[in-house]
């Protein structure tokens, strides 16, 4: 089977606090290290009080520090926030810390509401509704030393200055996002969990479209970019999946799933409920349709019939790597999904 990661956006449950759920997510990690999982990469959202991962670079430290094994990152930086200066010290502390094990995911969208993102970036300069590709490009000339001649930030060095940038990995749910990726030579993680574009298509295109090539400005600056260059494509399958010891107790525990996204149809943003609440509430016909459509985007069952289920799609994305996000209720029900899936994978316990 292919590797196996983990998407974590620190679900808030009813009743709960943000506190608990990044508690949470620290105990998952070190299970899932012990597990045998590749890559543990935890989200970047603001204002949203179903999710506490707002500061992915905080956890990513937290994370590594309390495992071993797994490589830590970002799925992802939302770079839209954030100065690229400012992400790239941040990592190159990372990866100082834990050399080879950090992994920089990048992504386009601000990871929130349009009120949210403009008081996120309100003291930067925007430049304009989508300046993804310029941040991207500041960054990597922030790595390889390479702005030109006369430019204000031509004397800046990114501190720590003898460490790298961590592995950079594009983050999409879109036919663009997988044609930069390829584009840049870089790795690429497909959101199947919330996109609307088809994942086949995506990730095959990507693979197809795949150029490695030195990344901006290091051709001027006589260096590559290692983290930049991949010599090969590596495309990740990032999908949501509900794992249990029987296909009943399954669907139970994913009405939650169902219930959280009609919810935010709605613009309702509220902490995860109980199955018990999910399974009783009272949908429309229109609120059913709505549900039984996102279920196509979900892997609900016993390990058998979720392995099924993924073993087509892999099959179909030629996927390098499954990464597993799996936002319920109860955080020992989502223990043991993560523990199902490992068995499926039939990855190696690391004592």
């Amino acid at each position: 089977m292919v590797p196996l990661s983990i998407l974590d956006l620190s679900p808030v449950a009813a009743g709960s606090t943000g506190a608990q759920s990044l508690r949470n997510s620290l105990d998952l990690a070190r299970f899932a290290d012990r597990l045998g999982y590749t890559r543990y990469w935890v989200a970047e959202h603001h204002n949203l009080p179903s999710i506490a991962s707002s500061a992915p670079d905080i956890m990513i430290g937290q994370i590594a520090a309390a495992t071993e094994h797994m490589r830590v990152g970002s799925g992802g930086v939302m770079l839209p926030n954030h100065a690229p200066l400012m992400v790239a010290e941040r990592f190159k502390v990372l990866e100082a810390l834990f050399p080879g094990r950090i992994d920089l995911g990048l992504g386009r969208a601000p990871g929130t509401d349009p009120v949210t993102s403009y008081a996120l970036r309100r003291r930067q300069d925007t430049g304009g509704d989508d300046d993804f590709l310029q941040r991207f490009q500041e960054l990597i000339l922030f790595e390889n030393n390479a702005f030109p001649e006369g430019h204000p930030f031509r004397a800046i060095r990114a501190m720590p200055q003898d460490v790298a940038l961590p592995p950079i990995w594009l983050l999409g749910s879109s036919g663009y996002s997988a044609q930069l990726a390829a584009m840049v030579g870089a790795g690429y993680s497909f959101a199947h969990h919330f996109a609307d574009h088809d994942p086949v298509e995506a990730m095959l295109s990507y693979r197809e479209q795949f150029k490695p090539r030195a990344a901006p400005g290091s051709e001027a600056s006589g260096q590559r970019a290692d983290s930049i260059v991949r010599a090969a494509p590596y495309a990740i399958l990032a999908c949501a999946a509900v794992c249990a010891d029987s296909d009943a107790e399954a669907e139970r525990l994913a009405s939650t799933i169902d219930l959280n996204f009609v919810r935010r149809r709605r613009g309702e943003y509220l902490p995860l409920e109980s199955p018990q609440q999910a399974v009783t509430y009272p949908y429309s016909p229109a609120e059913r349709g709505l549900i039984a459509r996102n279920r196509a985007r979900l892997f609900v069952g016993s390990k058998a019939t979720v392995l099924e289920q993924l073993g087509a799609m892999i099959e179909a994305t030629r996927a390098d790597e499954v990464m597993v996000t799996t936002m319920i209720y109860d955080h020992a029900a989502r223990r043991r999904s993560y523990e199902l899936l490992a068995e499926a994978f039939e990855l190696v316990r690391r004592i």
